[in-house]
């Protein structure tokens, strides 16, 4: 059996074979590496995918959500509502932005913010609030939208980890994550659903005005050649990049097929273990696995972890620590206990590999060990 790994590259690289060495060879031909047609063409193709949404190609996905926080004109002292859940890029840029980070807990079945706790949150301060879709599948956007609609502040979408989920409303209306809030942000590294070779990023928005004050501010704060109209970023997506995210973006929906399907198998694997809590599927969201994570309800996810890496079987924890705890945004408002659903799940999460071509035969093996430890 071929090794197991979180995300195998290898693999997806031989699936795509000649056709991404072609277009690589065709940004090394014209050589034009920076600002190159495959950009442009690339962030009209991923803005059609997403319904006529405008696509602002970047350098990172942290870059996009501050593209997005500065392209709301938030100014430092401003609040920002921000899941204690989460990577720490969705935090750090508020930080960086010298803006104040006010955290909310998230919900123990679908892992994002609940809409609940926004009201304790809530201060006349707070000018944005910043939903996750973590591991693949929707915050509740519609209470989320309809608090942030009464509270008359911005709604910045980070789908790093769930880009090509569709959002649910009870009509039955769908729309694809990253176009709900009035600017949507992602990611493309190397492990991310529609991934490139090398850092990249993206910036959504439905506003044209909008679309070209952030592109503006990350071309260093200018329209036209040495006309710096404000202070802006250098934050950019290369062609090399933007022509094997090209390549790749048709087969996003079916990647995301076969992740799905990947999940059903484990799920039935594990659905009658009762140490274990399988991934939740909202009814408002379809769930793309970003990540496969489960919930170790006995206390021996880390134990758990060295058993199954014994045996040749990556595991993930995503994430040991919630970020109110981290050193960098201790903040003795937050002391431990603030938010207990984030804390739990710091210790009870660990993530299995998915990838679109994980193998039934993988697939078996990693559920074998896992059923193993619980035996």
């Amino acid at each position: 059996m071929r090794p197991l790994k979180m995300v195998d590259l290898e693999l997806e690289r031989r699936f795509l074979g000649p056709r991404l060495d072609a277009a690589i060879s065709e940004v090394l031909a014209h050589t034009q590496f920076i600002r190159g047609p495959e950009v442009h063409k690339f962030a009209q193709e991923l803005g059609n995918y997403l319904g006529g949404t405008k696509v602002i190609p970047c350098a990172n996905g942290t870059d996009a959500l501050q593209l997005a926080l500065m392209a709301l004109d938030l100014k430092p002292g401003d609040g920002v509502i921000v899941p204690a859940f989460t990577y720490v890029a969705t935090a750090e840029v508020a930080a960086l932005l010298h803006l104040k980070v006010r955290w909310v807990d998230v919900s123990l079945d679908h892992f994002n913010l609940l809409p609940e706790e926004l009201e304790k949150a809530w201060s006349p301060e707070i000018k944005a609030i910043i939903p996750v879709h973590l591991f693949g599948q929707a915050a509740p956007m519609q209470e989320i939208l309809e608090f942030a609609r009464i509270k008359g502040v911005s709604v910045i979408e980070d789908t790093a980890q769930a880009l090509g989920a569709d959002y649910i409303f009870p009509s039955g209306e769908r729309r694809k994550l990253g176009t709900l809030g009035e600017i949507g942000c992602t990611s493309f590294f190397p492990s991310k659903n529609l991934s490139c070779y090398g850092d990249g990023g993206a910036v959504f928005t439905a506003s044209e005005a909008q679309a070209a004050r952030i592109a503006r501010i990350a071309n260093h704060g200018q329209d036209t050649l040495y006309e710096f109209a404000e202070v802006g970023v250098n934050s950019r997506l290369d062609s090399l990049q933007a022509a094997i995210l090209r390549l790749k973006l048709p087969y996003l929906d079916e990647f995301n097929a076969r992740r799905r399907a990947a999940a059903e198998l484990y799920d039935g694997y594990f659905h009658d273990i009762p140490a274990l809590q399988i991934p939740y599927r909202a009814p408002w969201s379809t769930h793309i696995f970003h990540q496969y994570t489960l919930r170790v309800l006995d206390g021996r996810r880390d134990a758990l972890k060295a058993y199954l890496a014994e045996r040749g079987i990556p595991a993930m924890v995503y994430y040991p620590k919630p970020l109110h705890l981290q050193p960098a945004y201790y903040n003795s408002a937050y002391p431990e206990g603030s938010f207990p659903n984030a804390e739990r799940l710091a210790k009870e999460v660990i993530s299995l590999p998915i990838h679109p071509f994980l193998s039934e035969d993988q697939i078996y093996y990693i559920a074998e060990g896992v059923r193993e430890f619980f035996k």
